[in-house]
């Protein structure tokens, strides 16, 4: 599948970049470094240069073998990267993927994930035909649990496996 491009109204969604126009990479090592991100991403660190590299052609792999659509969630003037929206553990067959989103310290509390998300999701359920997106987050996230409801989820409860973290994981449900 073919990165697309989505309006997000105060936002737009895009590929994460490393070029001579757009470089995502020192502000994903920002956030990446953030102590609060860092609580809850445990499978990712972007300490140099080249991890954040490694990053964002991992995203552009998994777009190119449907297995994630990933967007860099980028002010609309300056194309700054704000956070990250995503649909992971994608299966076009199922109709069926995970939501993701974070958002940059610096730009929390502004209505920037909700607004991603319910992007992604139109894009999700619109133009892949998903039928069904869960959310899930560890108990203590509560902007995560804001996030789930301002976006339409359906709170379904604790999952029986913790997370990576030890903590309960709470899953939420939307379908189309």
């Amino acid at each position: 599948m073919e990165p697309v491009e989505i309006n997000a109204g105060t936002y737009y969604l895009r590929q994460l970049r490393a070029d001579r126009h757009i470089d995502d990479r020192p502000l994903l090592m920002e956030a990446f470094a953030d102590p609060t991100h860092r609580k809850y991403v445990l499978n990712y660190r972007l300490r140099t240069l080249d991890e954040a590299t490694e990053y964002v052609a991992l995203r552009a792999a998994q777009w190119a073998g449907d297995e994630r659509c990933s967007w860099a969630i980028a002010e609309p003037t300056s194309g700054r990267l704000l956070g990250e929206v995503g649909l992971r553990e994608l299966n076009l067959d199922a109709a069926y993927a995970e939501a993701t989103v974070w958002v940059h310290q610096a730009e929390r509390g502004k209505g920037i994930a909700t607004t991603a998300l319910n992007a992604a999701l139109r894009f999700g359920f619109g133009g892949l035909g998903l039928t069904e997106v869960s959310y899930r987050y560890e108990e203590s996230n509560k902007a995560s649990a804001i996030v789930a409801e301002r976006c339409g989820f359906t709170l379904v409860g604790p999952e029986a496996d913790p997370a990576p973290t030890g903590e309960r994981l709470i899953r939420w449900h939307r379908t189309a």
